[in-house]
Formats: C-alpha cells, sequence, structure tokens
C-alpha cells in the first residue's frame, strides 16, 4: 500500500521494515539564577537554536532564585531530581561539592582552553582537591556608578580615596538625594559591597594560609567603620536593599553614586539613557592603600548529571555557548553586565556589536579593566578555601555588617562575633 505523495521507496521501507522508531532525546535540564524576564528570553534563544541543531537533545532552563538555591540544590541532589547543568559562582561550587559526588571536568576545561582560551583567574577558583569542578562561562565586577553631571554641578571629582569618597557623599546628601547608595540586608549583595570595602583595606583575607580564619583584624574592623560612617549618607531604606532597588535609586537620580555591577541596562531604560553623564570608575581605596581593588565574580557551569548521555549532552551544550558567535549574544543577555572569560570571547563581534554594549562602550571597556583587580571572598593569595561555602550561603559579612550599621554594635565586636559564627559555620 502506497500513500499519497509517498515515495516507493518510503513505502517499501514501511513495508519491508515497519515503521522507522523515532529518535531518542536526551534531556538536559539547567537551573540558573538569571530572573530577569530579557535573561532569560535570551538564554531561551540560545536554547532553542541549539536544539534546533541538535534534535538528538533537548535543553531546558528553570531560572531558581539566589535566595533559595543554596538549601534547593542540596535537597534537589538528595531526593535525585538535580539539574543537569547549574550555573554557580565559586563559594556555591564549594557547597555542591559537599553535598555530593562531583565529577572533575578538568578535561573539558582544558579542551575549551586550547580553543577559545580562558583567562586563568577565572579557572582558578574552580580548581582545587585535584580537579577542576566547573566551566567559567562569565565574569563580573563591582563598580563605583555615578551621575557627573551631578558631582560636576557640587564641583567634586570622582573620588579615590575613602577621604575623598566621604566627603563626595556628605557634599551630594541633600534635596533628597543620597551620596552613596549602600545596602544593609542580610543577603549576597551587601556581602559583596561589604567585601569591596575591606578589599580596599588590605582585608582581603579571610584566612591565613593554613585555612584557619583571620576576619578578626584590625583592617576588618576599620572597613566596618568606615562603611558605617558612609551609610549615613544612604538611602533610609537601604537596609532592605538587593541589587534591584539600589539601580532604581540610582536610575531615577535619588541617589548620586551606587555600588553595583552594572546600571547600565536599568538606567537605559528608566534613567533617561544619557551615556554622557554616566560614570564608571574603580570603587575608592582606604587613604593608606595605594591603588583600588573589587569584588569579581567568575559564573561558571557545574555539570551535575551523572548518565553518561547527560554529561556529553551538558558539554555540547556549554561548548556551544562559548563559540565566540554565541558567547557575545549569551554574554549580552545584560548587557555591560556580563564580561568574557575568555580571549576569543573578549573580540567577539556579537559581544560588541550590541546596541547598548555600542552605546556604553567606554563604560563597558572601564568595567573590565576594574575586572582585572577583582578578587573574592575565600579564593585569595593562591588558595581555594572550600570552608567559604557555609560562610557565604549564611550571609555572615552582611549579618556582621548589620549589627554595625543597623544595631549599632561596636565594630570591634561585631567583627569578633563574626568569626566566632564563621569558626561553628564550618566544623
Amino acid at each position: 500500500m502506497r500513500f499519497k505523495g509517498q515515495s516507493l521507496a518510503g513505502a517499501l521501507a514501511l513495508t519491508v521494515f515497519g515503521a522507522l522508531p523515532a529518535l531518542a532525546v536526551t534531556d538536559v535540564k539547567i537551573w540558573h539564577m538569571e530572573q530577569p524576564p530579557h535573561r532569560v528570553q535570551r538564554v531561551q534563544e540560545l536554547i532553542d537554536a541549539f536544539n534546533a541543531a541538535n534534535p538528538d537533545i533537548k535543553v531546558s532552563q528553570e531560572p531558581q532564585s539566589w535566595g533559595e538555591v543554596y538549601a534547593k540544590v542540596p535537597a534537589a541532589m538528595a531526593a535525585g531530581n538535580a539539574p543537569d547543568i547549574l550555573f554557580a559562582i565559586p563559594d556555591f561550587t564549594t557547597v555542591i561539592r559537599k553535598a555530593g559526588q562531583l565529577d572533575s571536568v578538568a578535561d573539558f576545561v582544558k579542551e575549551l582552553d586550547e580553543k577559545h582560551h580562558f583567562i586563568p583567574a577565572t579557572v582558578e577558583p574552580y580548581s582545587y582537591d585535584g580537579g577542576v569542578w566547573a566551566v567559567p562561562l562569565y565574569n563580573m565586577s563591582l563598580n563605583f556608578w555615578y551621575h557627573k553631571k551631578a558631582f560636576a554641578d557640587a564641583g567634586i571629582a570622582v573620588p579615590t580615596t575613602w577621604s575623598e569618597w566621604k566627603a563626595a557623599a556628605e557634599k551630594l546628601s541633600k534635596d533628597g538625594v543620597v551620596g552613596v547608595g549602600l545596602p544593609a540586608n542580610k543577603q549576597l549583595y551587601t556581602d559583596q559591597t561589604t567585601y569591596a570595602v575591606m578589599v580596599n583595606n588590605g582585608a582581603s583575607e579571610l584566612f591565613n594560609a593554613d585555612g584557619t580564619l583571620r576576619f578578626d583584624n584590625p583592617k576588618t574592623v576599620e572597613s566596618y567603620a568606615f562603611y558605617k560612617d558612609l551609610y549615613k549618607f544612604s538611602s533610609p531604606d537601604a537596609a532592605n536593599w538587593t541589587w534591584g532597588e539600589a539601580e532604581a535609586c540610582f536610575a531615577s537620580e535619588t541617589c548620586a553614586s551606587i555600588l553595583q555591577f552594572s546600571v547600565i541596562s536599568t538606567y537605559d531604560q528608566q534613567g533617561g539613557g544619557d551615556a554622557a553623564d554616566l560614570g564608571v570608575a574603580a570603587v575608592p581605596h582606604a587613604d593608606g592603600e595605594k591603588s583600588s581593588s573589587t569584588i569579581a565574580y567568575s559564573n561558571a557551569a557545574i555539570i551535575l548529571a551523572k548518565d553518561a548521555a547527560k554529561r556529553d549532552a551538558a558539554k555540547k551544550f556549554i561548548a556551544f555557548l562559548l563559540e565566540p558567535e554565541n558567547y557575545g549574544k549569551f554574554l549580552n543577555m545584560e548587557p555591560g553586565l556580563f564580561l568574557p572569560v575568555t580571549a576569543d570571547g573578549a573580540k567577539s563581534t556579537t559581544f560588541w556589536s550590541d546596541p547598548l554594549v555600542v552605546k556604553y562602550k567606554p563604560q563597558v571597556e572601564q568595567m573590565i579593566a576594574n575586572s582585572h583587580a577583582g578578587m573574592l571572598f575565600g579564593f585569595t593569595g593562591g588558595h581555594v578555601f572550600p570552608a567559604i561555602g557555609p560562610i557565604s550561603a549564611q550571609n555572615i559579612l552582611a549579618e556582621t555588617l548589620q549589627k554595625v550599621v543597623i544595631n549599632g554594635e561596636d565594630p570591634a565586636a561585631a567583627v569578633k562575633a563574626g568569626q566566632a559564627q564563621m569558626i561553628e559555620a564550618t566544623k
């Protein structure tokens, strides 16, 4: 029997061999914490392109919340329904390693490095205990963002030292405007801004070389005391801030300056979009320090899948993302926030041709420059301290800051208690 429009060969095949088997499809589930709808949409566009080119693989995404994921992933692993790919940051990776056995991806990272050339500092936080535990995907650095006109009208130069920063914040705080927007919430954003102040006072090391804690030291205490002084010129509701509230304050010009990874998208959509008025600089350093540093995050992909077919499919998708023609599109799910981790990615036409990146090219270039002086707590001095995982998961840096700023505790006492809390958390 032959159906209308069916070839003779097709009819014979069905007659002789029966119906052809359906193509086996490998499902790959991704969890990431890039929740804003436009980021989810861009990731989906890349997923759709990959799935279309690889009909034997079906990748899907399930966006998660940073506020829940530290507890949710270990629970999912224990229940046997963990994602196949998990986007993570270095300290979160230590939590995942402790929750379950991860397989090293050292050979895969080496293969990708030979092709795309990773920036070594982005691989380092994931390389310890004889393996490499995640594949770097994108970098982020915290920056000092300011309204150029507000500073110029007040006759203030961009601050480079703490004394200049405090004087500028005080002078700019008037007529319903706060000089600097700083958070004091027990949350990751406050961990980040607190550490950005610490690294600019020579207090970057939370651990001694032998792994013992050294959080309780005079430089840390000075950093918390300075943050308290600067916080006086922040927004009245900053005790409840996360990243979004800081960006909104800046875009509305209620904040003359903030510490943030990027404000470009929000500023362009809600703040008038005047690229000439958007200033970005390094985070000011203590008067006794010679140069500025910042906090930087190398975000990466952990492959949690155990099944060989799923692992191979996961690797194929990650390799697809890092191809320059795709990588620029991936980074620009939030233009000006996510920075390249590979040499060829930094030259990607799809990265530099994005309309927002073109419009704010000087700001993006400055962010990349600032990222070169980036550090991350628990991953400094050529060491990796997995004990940072529970410290970060409990937001102890931020909780200590709250005690000083909100509760009015003496900085020295709060820092001492913070170290005791860290010791307890890492037992």
